[in-house]
């Protein structure tokens, strides 16, 4: 994996990856061009985890009607400022879908198979998480 940054200007970041893909990340400019480089390691988290979480509930044949994720990330308040605590709320929006399903695709990403989630833990971040279900007859975007 690799990933080049260019100063574009002030604190512009131009982020470009070897698959050619491009993106801004920017702080402390008074019109942000994207977001902070601590918003994209907090969005990392619930990101990797919908992936894997989605994953497992497509292969448990769930229709997916909808899924959100949202992560609310504590800070220390001396530098480095390292993420304390992350807690993630999840939302699958399912006609089919059992709590036990979630609840067990959540666990299964937390415990093995999500990276991010790993990688804060292991520096000493609380992780925690929360969810729900809504009930919907609307059009899956399950394969």
């Amino acid at each position: 994996m690799e990933l080049s940054l260019r100063l574009v200007e002030g604190f512009h970041l131009r982020a470009e990856t070897s698959n050619g893909i491009t993106f801004s990340i920017d702080a402390h400019s008074e019109y942000p061009q994207g977001p902070a480089p601590m918003q994209m390691l907090l969005s990392s988290v619930p990101a990797c985890a919908a992936m894997d979480i989605v994953s497992i509930l497509r292969k448990q044949r769930v229709e997916i009607a909808g899924f959100t994720a949202h992560a609310h990330g504590e800070r220390a308040t001396e530098h480095p400022r390292v993420f304390t605590a992350i807690h993630m709320h999840f939302v699958l929006t399912s006609p089919n879908a059992e709590e036990h399903q979630l609840r067990r695709a959540i666990e299964l990403t937390e415990e093995k198979y999500c990276s991010a989630w790993a990688i804060l833990r292991a520096s000493g971040c609380q992780m925690s998480w929360t969810y729900e279900i809504r009930k919907s007859v609307e059009q899956s975007t399950s394969p």
